[in-house]
């Protein structure tokens, strides 16, 4: 019963007070704080078996960052994603600047192998990241500066967006880096990035409920 409100919060534009809500209607009382808490728990040992599971991604990346609200505070959701738009990695920090670019791509490199080419926007934060990455590169990353070739990604954070609005912001770092993780998780499992058995054609339910197997 909690892992499904966990995925139906992580899934769906819902906040705590409509699962509390929709758990009564079928019988079951369970606190809207009750979920969150299991929220917080469940998540990142979740998110540690599909990292495990999760299915190759190309090496042509386009990289932005959005914002999202914490605790009435406005902090930055890196993000990158392939040519084909699968989900590379993403990474909440509280300031927007070389260092946070930086620690993204070290993150995302060590977890998802190193990039052929990075399409940012105009920011010269990403860039300078980037730079310092290829200087102790023998063959250095293609950086290519173009907006309009970063509509993909741009695109692509509406989905994490469309979740996180009804949830009117979060009241700590930890709780959004957390959260943030999950509906990160069930956006990449509903673009197939997840490795299943051959022949198998899972719903994005059911594997999102094999992570807890």
């Amino acid at each position: 019963m909690m892992l499904t409100c966990v995925r139906w919060y992580v899934a769906y534009p819902l906040s705590l007070r409509h699962l509390e809500q929709m758990m009564v209607e079928r019988g079951i009382s369970v606190d809207h704080s009750t979920v969150h808490r299991w929220a917080l728990k469940l998540l990142p040992a979740l998110h540690k078996v599909f990292r495990r599971r999760k299915h190759p991604v190309g090496t042509s990346w386009r990289m932005d960052e959005t914002y999202i609200l914490v605790r009435g505070q406005w902090k930055y959701l890196y993000r990158a994603v392939d040519k084909a738009g699968n989900t590379i990695d993403f990474l909440l920090r509280a300031q927007r600047d070389k260092a946070a670019a930086r620690r993204f791509f070290e993150k995302a490199v060590d977890q998802d192998a190193e990039p052929d080419s990075v399409t940012i926007d105009g920011s010269p934060a990403n860039l300078a990241a980037l730079t310092y990455l290829n200087a102790d590169r023998k063959i250095p990353i293609v950086i290519r500066q173009a907006k309009y070739l970063n509509n993909i990604v741009e695109q692509d954070h509406r989905a994490i967006k469309r979740i996180v609005r009804p949830m009117l912001g979060f009241k700590a770092f930890r709780c959004a880096r957390i959260l943030l993780g999950g509906i990160e998780l069930m956006h990449m499992i509903a673009k197939g990035q997840m490795q299943r058995p051959d022949g198998s054609n899972p719903s994005a339910a059911e594997q999102f409920y094999s992570l807890a197997a």
